[in-house]
């Protein structure tokens, strides 16, 4: 038997909702991560499944601080549409600017557009909220060299 620990793929089918059940995300595609405290998953998961194997489900609560994060107010622009991309629409997804402190930009959600500006939010669309994921192990798998030295599932 299988068992889920370090340096084993695991791949799950699941489901996330939010804490009065309706369906955040629905698991279409299975989720494959790479055990072993990489980043891959969300800890609180990832500590559920630590010894199960094929088969098995976890149900587990998280608090915002442990899924997507605390929403944070600092994060919300409001900018000129004339420095914008166009057109613009309400639900779009932008890039910014890097900001010099990481390799990534991040990306801004229209939220608002009135006045001749828009209002964007840098936050992840789940912050802030307490999620439920249910997972069923579905396969285990050692991971290959490659997998360990990337850190992530292939």
């Amino acid at each position: 038997m299988k068992e889920i620990v370090k340096n084993r793929v695991v791949t799950l089918s699941y489901e996330a909702t939010d804490t009065d059940g309706n369906v955040l995300d629905a698991g279409e595609a299975p989720l494959s991560y790479l055990h072993g405290g990489y980043g891959d998953i969300f800890a609180a998961i990832e500590a559920a499944l630590q010894g199960k194997s094929v088969g098995d489900t976890v149900t587990i609560k998280m608090q915002p601080a442990q899924a997507y994060g605390e929403y944070d107010a600092d994060l919300v622009l409001i900018e000129s549409l004339d420095v914008l991309p166009q057109p613009l629409t309400i639900g779009m997804q932008i890039e910014g600017e890097p900001d010099g402190e990481s390799e990534e930009a991040p990306f801004y959600t229209v939220t608002d557009i009135a006045d001749g500006k828009a209002v964007l939010d840098g936050n992840h669309p789940l912050a802030g909220m307490a999620l439920v994921f249910t997972g069923t192990v579905t396969a285990v798998r050692p991971a290959s060299p490659a997998e360990i030295e990337a850190g992530q599932a292939r």
